[in-house]
């Protein structure tokens, strides 16, 4: 599978998140810069997941449909022609890091899939459900990981 350079200008890979993105904060979504998908790309997918949270995988920010010609989002927006689904919060759109306090720094891995072809999803999406479909759709992605502790 080919890789997409993916990256943030408000924190590097494995690097702490800044509290502004965070729910302590003013949880608007950080800024994501990408390189170019490659051809056949039909849509980009984003999403963000805490793999540390205490009752399993927990869901950040889920957004398909993305231009796959777009070259990344600015804070506190929705990538070009994204649609926003449900977090693990019960929110649309981003919901920014809220470990429970005391519980160590826990990574969040954004995540950039280019697909083949569109995800089917429907209702509230979870994490299980888009790992699922995106199996034997992915041309290409790119992983950024940030760390946030209370």
């Amino acid at each position: 599978m080919t890789a997409i350079e993916l990256s943030s200008t408000a924190f590097g890979d494995h690097e702490a998140i800044p509290r502004r993105f965070s729910g302590e904060g003013d949880e608007v979504s950080p800024p994501l810069a990408w390189s170019a998908a490659p051809d056949g790309t039909a849509e980009l997918v984003l999403v963000c997941e805490d793999p540390d949270a205490p009752g399993g995988t927990f869901l950040h920010w889920l957004v398909t449909g993305i231009d796959p010609g777009s070259s990344g989002v600015a804070e506190g927006e929705v990538p070009s022609g994204g649609h926003a689904w449900p977090n693990d919060f019960g929110r649309v759109g981003w919901g920014g890091p809220m470990p429970p306090p005391g519980h160590g720094a826990h990574r969040y891995f954004f995540r950039l899939y280019a697909l083949s072809e569109p995800l089917p999803l429907h209702g509230r999406a979870g994490s299980d459900a888009v790992h699922r479909e995106l199996k034997g759709r992915a041309l290409a992605s790119g992983t950024l990981v940030g760390t946030y502790q209370r």
